[in-house]
């Protein structure tokens, strides 16, 4: 018997790829976070070993690679799914606000430490304080870092994973390019499942504006280019907001579609807010490989997702 208010329209044999989604989401939010430090992109200081460590595949220091709000945002997403099988708006509002309220140490931005605390005690309260969260609402990349596995979950149906990842975004992201950079995302994660992920087939699923545009620059941007050269065209998140993180790194998944590790030392190498476009990147590779053809070593470093 099912659970009160769970929908029996969930697709179950999506659950899996979801899942794969998002322990492959964790390892590259928690594996790009060891590196976020020495990017200091907002200084526009970065050390010249941190440039050559990546380029030269070194895995960054530490016992253990801690993810940040990206994982702990999309494993609530993720329950609320595997509860509901579809998004439910109020369900999830609380679900953010109690994780937030149980470590809101994760790197949370300025937004959602607004935000978040606000729904603790009112999750449909949303309605009111997302859309005034900055101007018009925010259109920063929170939505877009966490959906991936959203959109494994409804690979089946393109239109519903478009659907259900802007009703996700407008939790916390109301600004029609924070909705936008959510879709796009999803939609790639999607494709990725189903083995036909392009930045063209992206594009045209994602509303018009900046981001649409940013993904159709990546489309005609040649995978032969060097990683650090196409995150100074498209963005490397340093502007923290979606239009100037999702095309390169759908980009990076779309240049390799079956290799989760290269597709996050590619990200890596853009540097900029590296925990987010590894996140993202990781999000949507890993709903078609997993994490299983990834080295011991990194499975090992990263912190469990309990």
């Amino acid at each position: 018997m099912n659970p009160p208010g769970t929908s029996t329209d969930a697709p179950a044999e999506n659950r899996p790829a979801a899942r794969r989604s998002l322990e492959a989401l964790a390892l590259g939010d928690a594996f790009g976070e060891r590196w976020f430090p020495l990017f200091r992109f907002r200084e526009g200081l970065v050390p010249d070993t941190a440039y050559d460590d990546v380029r030269a595949r070194r895995l960054p220091e530490g016992p253990v690679w801690h993810w940040t709000d990206d994982t702990a945002m999309a494993l609530a997403l993720h329950r609320v799914l595997t509860e509901h099988g579809r998004v439910v708006p109020d369900r999830l509002a609380a679900c953010f606000a109690l994780t937030f309220d149980a470590d809101p140490g994760r790197g949370y931005g300025h937004g959602m430490h607004v935000l978040l605390p606000g729904l603790l005690a009112h999750p449909g309260d949303w309605r009111t304080l997302a859309p005034s969260l900055f101007e018009g609402g925010s259109l920063g990349n929170g939505a877009a870092m966490r959906v991936a596995p959203l959109g494994a979950w409804f690979a089946p149906d393109l239109d519903r994973a478009a659907e259900e990842a802007a009703l996700s975004a407008r939790v916390t992201h109301a600004h029609p390019q924070g909705i936008a950079g959510a879709v796009a995302v999803a939609v790639a994660a999607a494709l990725s499942v189903r083995g036909e992920l392009t930045l063209t087939g992206v594009a045209e699923r994602t509303p018009p504006g900046p981001v649409r545009d940013g993904l159709l620059r990546a489309a005609g941007l040649p995978f032969t280019t060097a990683p650090w050269k196409a995150a100074d065209l498209l963005g490397n998140g340093q502007r923290i907001r979606a239009d100037d993180t999702v095309p390169f790194a759908v980009w990076t998944a779309a240049r390799h579609p079956d290799s989760l590790e290269d597709a996050l030392w590619s990200t890596a190498e853009g540097f900029g807010d590296v925990d987010t476009t590894c996140a993202i990147t990781g999000g949507i590779v890993g709903a078609r490989v997993g994490v299983e053809g990834m080295p011991g070593e990194w499975l090992e470093r990263r912190e469990a997702l309990g």
